[in-house]
C-alpha cells in the first residue's frame, strides 16, 4: 500500500499571478503561497484551469512553479499540472517539475482533437517517463477536454506504478465511486466540483482539487472537517452557502477569476493582477458582484 495521506484533504487550484504589464508577478506568486500555508490547507495544485495555463507559456509555467516551490518550503503538497497539448513541452514541464521535488504532476488529456484510447495513454505515458520518481494523477474534465477518462483507459493507465488516481471533475459524482471501485484503496479520487465537494467525498473522493477554494478555504476546511466527522447535516448548510457564492461569482461579465481576485484584494489584501486574454476581464459593472461576494464570504465565515 502507498501512503497517500499526503494528498488526503483540501487542495486549492492556485490562480495565476500578474504584473501591472500582464506578466507572471513572482511576488504576487509567493504571496499566494504563503496565504495558502497561513490558512492550514493540505497543498496547491499548480497550473492548472484555475491558474490558466492553456493561455501561458513554457517559461511561465516555470516561473510560477519555481516560485511556489521556494515559497512553500515544504509546508505544502505540491501538485504540479504539466500538461500541453503537445508531447513534447509536457515532457519539459514535468521533468523541470521534477527537479524541482513537486509531490506529484497532473495531466488532462490531449484537447482538440479526439485522439483513441491507446494514443492518449502514450501521452500521458511519455509525460511521466520524464519524471520517473515522481507520482502522477489523471486529470478528468470532459467537459472542458471534450475526452472522457472511461474505466477501460483507466485500467491502461494503471499499469503504470507511478500513477497513484484522478483528479476527478467531471459533473457526476457517480463516476467518483466507480473509479473508487476499480481502483481501490491503493489510489486516491479527489473531487473536482466544487459544488459537490462533500458529495464527492461522501461517495469516495479522499481529497479535493478546486478553484474557488482559494478564496474562501475556510469554507472548504471545515466542510472536510464535518465530513470527516459524520457531520453531515452541518457540512450540507455550509455547502449551500459556499454554492450561492459560487453562483454569485459566475454573474459577473468578467471571467470568474477576475471576480476571485479582486475579492482576495478587498478580503485578504493579495494582489494577483487580472485575468489573462482572451479571458473576459472585469469591467466596472461588475464591483457590485464583486462587493456582495467578498461579503457573503466574510458573513459566511464569521459563522464558523
Amino acid at each position: 500500500m502507498r501512503n497517500l495521506d499526503k494528498y488526503k484533504g483540501v487542495i486549492p487550484a492556485f490562480y495565476a499571478c500578474y504584473d501591472k504589464e500582464g506578466n507572471i508577478s513572482p511576488e504576487g506568486v509567493k504571496a499566494l503561497t504563503k496565504y495558502f500555508i497561513e490558512k492550514g490547507v493540505k497543498g496547491v495544485y499548480v497550473n492548472g484551469s484555475s491558474g490558466e495555463c492553456i493561455y501561458q507559456s513554457v517559461e511561465d509555467r516555470k516561473v510560477v512553479l519555481e516560485n511556489v516551490m521556494e515559497a512553500a518550503e515544504g509546508k505544502l503538497t505540491v501538485i504540479a499540472h504539466v500538461a500541453c497539448n503537445n508531447t513534447k513541452d509536457s515532457q519539459e514541464l514535468a521533468a523541470h517539475a521534477q527537479k524541482l521535488g513537486v509531490d506529484a504532476i497532473a495531466c488532462i488529456p490531449p484537447i482538440y482533437f479526439h485522439l483513441p484510447e491507446y494514443a492518449i495513454a502514450q501521452y500521458w505515458n511519455d509525460i511521466s517517463s520524464a519524471a520517473p520518481d515522481t507520482d502522477f494523477i489523471i486529470y478528468n474534465i470532459p467537459q472542458l477536454a471534450g475526452v472522457s477518462l472511461t474505466q477501460s483507459l483507466f485500467a491502461e493507465m494503471r499499469k503504470n506504478p507511478r500513477v497513484i488516481g484522478v483528479k476527478n471533475s467531471s459533473m457526476p459524482v457517480q463516476d467518483i465511486q466507480m473509479f473508487k471501485q476499480a481502483a481501490g484503496e491503493d489510489y486516491i479520487i479527489f473531487n473536482g466540483p466544487d459544488e459537490q465537494f462533500i458529495s464527492g467525498r461522501v461517495i469516495g473522493a479522499e481529497g479535493g482539487i478546486g478553484g474557488t477554494y482559494g478564496v474562501m478555504p475556510e469554507l472548504f476546511l471545515k466542510m472536510d472537517e464535518l465530513v470527516k466527522a459524520g457531520k453531515l447535516e452541518e457540512a450540507r448548510s455550509i455547502q449551500y452557502e459556499a454554492n450561492e457564492i459560487i453562483y454569485k461569482m459566475c454573474t459577473a461579465h468578467g471571467n470568474m477569476y477576475g471576480v476571485i481576485k479582486e475579492i482576495l484584494r478587498i478580503n485578504e489584501n493579495l494582489d494577483l493582477g487580472g485575468v489573462r486574454k482572451p479571458l473576459a476581464s472585469l469591467i466596472p459593472e461588475d464591483m457590485s458582484v464583486v462587493e456582495e461576494a467578498a461579503k457573503m464570504i466574510r458573513d459566511a465565515k464569521a459563522k464558523l
